[in-house]
């Protein structure tokens, strides 16, 4: 076998160009009228790009060099944005804190992955000042405050000259560290580099660009994030939307009111969020009020088809995005010509440079192959898990339909078998939250001596209509029976209302608390 040419002999003077994030804002400013609108902030991208290079000259004159971690403490904002961009481009490792996790975990985190310089909110600072004694390795720190008090983010940075001089470096540098928000153990720090976020934000930028009519992204949109900038870099949308020009706009704290009064004020037409945000903005519209244009992309967690239905009544068009923390995020998003809700709740087609496989014939666990996946996590062992054999493992039992988009079963973990049946918890909850009494559900599988396991149902009553009873439920769900697209034994037995759901810092219900719960429901009842 001959051996392939690398390379052809090269001009004397010819760039390399390595992939780094800094090469994403390339003549962005000379083509675009756009604005980034953040608070009571709206500026150009001339001044976005003056603005990150004022930051990486006041992190250096604060003693950050190349390789140092500087974390990032703060909710969706202009600030964010320049950070995203600024830290990473002079060589530093970003860190996005997941600012919903305890104190406890938050110190964790700060403290696995050596953070030595912290930017962080007021709304942070009794956080902050709690735990810093308790981490030697951060040297300083600036307060991002809104206003532009004499030692704030704006005060220092409207005093700091652009003079840092960007210079190339190696695309593997890391660009970005989090840690991932299980319900199991302690977060996981995860990685990426410069050439990695910018792969990925090309090929996702060419998905968006490929959508059919109303479920992509197009130069004119208005883009908002509603997915917190801490979580898997907000999707990578942000990255996509500056690398495009798009105007932006940036809502702080998410109140869902709020985020409504922007849509209108702003003409946003483009988001993403959880279906838990969805639901508070179509219960927080006035009346009849129709929300569109507006594409949001769904991810997080599985987006029911009655979702769906009922936020294209209100003039949304939604469809699911699929990723986890360690692939980026994104590996696959939904699409259909025709509009069809089944189609667009499925995980979707993978985007370009993705392989999927499912480790069984028909289905099984999803696998995935692409150049922007995590490397792997802090701990030898658990990357090497996550990596066995070559592909990194999802923990989602998924089936590819026959037009090739993956449809996820469920995760591995909540799957449920019963009767000597496979039980999704995932088609069952969208099955309940089809009964109009019901608002939210989660399914989890409890051991049973004579079933193997058997399915509990929690959910959150509607505002409107009959309380979900137990006897109710079942009857609603017996006609899914009869049809055939139900197994008898999925019929959960036991019903909990509850009045919220409880979730994850990133809005998913943590199924843990919920068997927490009921274990601890039960030791009460049998003292």
């Amino acid at each position: 076998m001959t051996t392939p040419r690398i390379l052809m002999t090269p001009a004397a003077d010819a760039y390399a160009y390595p992939l780094l994030l800094r090469h994403l804002l390339a003549n962005v400013a000379q083509q675009t009228t756009a604005e980034i609108v953040s608070g009571r902030r709206r500026f150009s991208y001339a001044d976005l790009l003056d603005r990150v290079t004022r930051l990486a000259t006041l992190l250096s004159e604060r003693g950050v060099r190349a390789g140092d971690t500087v974390a990032v403490m703060d909710w969706d904002s202009h600030r964010y944005l320049e950070c995203y961009f600024a830290i990473p481009m002079m060589g530093a490792v970003l860190q996005t804190v997941n600012v919903r996790l305890s104190s406890a975990q938050i110190e964790y985190t700060l403290r696995e992955s050596g953070a030595s310089f912290v930017l962080h909110h007021a709304d942070f600072v009794p956080l902050f000042d709690g735990i810093r004694p308790n981490l030697p390795a951060v040297r300083d720190a600036i307060l991002m405050a809104e206003e532009a008090s004499a030692d704030s983010y704006e005060a220092r940075i409207a005093a700091t000259p652009p003079s840092f001089r960007f210079a190339d470096f190696d695309e593997h540098a890391i660009a970005t560290t989090f840690h991932t928000t299980g319900t199991t153990g302690s977060p996981k720090q995860v990685f990426f580099s410069h050439r990695q976020l910018v792969l990925h934000t090309l090929a996702l930028a060419a998905t968006l660009a490929s959508q059919p009519v109303g479920q992509g992204l197009r130069r004119d949109d208005v883009y908002m994030p509603m997915t917190p900038m801490f979580h898997v870099h907000a999707w990578g949308l942000p990255f996509v939307a500056t690398m495009l020009g798009l105007k932006q706009v940036y809502p702080g704290r998410y109140d869902p009111k709020h985020l409504l009064a922007l849509k209108r004020r702003e003409r946003v037409s483009f988001s993403h969020c959880v279906p838990t945000i969805l639901r508070m903005l179509l219960d927080a519209r006035e009346g009849a009020e129709s929300l569109g244009p507006w594409t949001v992309i769904i991810g997080g967690s599985a987006l029911p088809p009655s979702l769906a239905e009922e936020a294209a009544r209100a003039g949304l068009s939604t469809l699911v995005g699929f990723g986890m923390s360690e692939t980026g995020p994104v590996v696959a998003l939904a699409r259909s010509p025709g509009g069809d809700t089944a189609e667009l709740c499925r995980a979707g087609f993978p985007i370009p440079l993705v392989h999927a496989r499912m480790d069984e014939a028909g289905g099984g666990e999803l696998m995935l192959r692409a150049p922007w996946l995590t490397q792997g996590y802090g701990a030898q062992a658990a990357s090497d898990t996550l990596w066995e054999g070559g592909w990194l493992h999802t923990g989602d039992v998924a089936a590819m339909d026959r037009d090739g988009a993956i449809r996820i079963v469920d995760r591995l973990k909540d799957v449920i078998k019963t009767g000597g049946e496979w039980v999704s918890s995932i088609a069952l909850e969208a099955l309940l939250m089809e009964l109009p009494s019901v608002a939210e559900a989660a399914v989890i599988g409890v051991p049973d001596s004579k079933w193997g396991e058997r399915p509990v149902a929690f959910v959150v009553a509607a505002a409107r209509g009959d309380a979900p009873s137990a006897e109710l439920l079942r009857n609603g769900l017996m006609h899914h029976v009869d049809a055939g697209r139900l197994s008898r034994y999925a019929i959960p037995e036991r019903v909990l209302v509850l009045a919220g759901l409880p979730r994850t810092s990133v809005g998913k219900v943590d199924k843990k608390a919920l068997r927490a719960r009921l274990a601890n429901d039960e030791a009460e009842a049998g003292a």
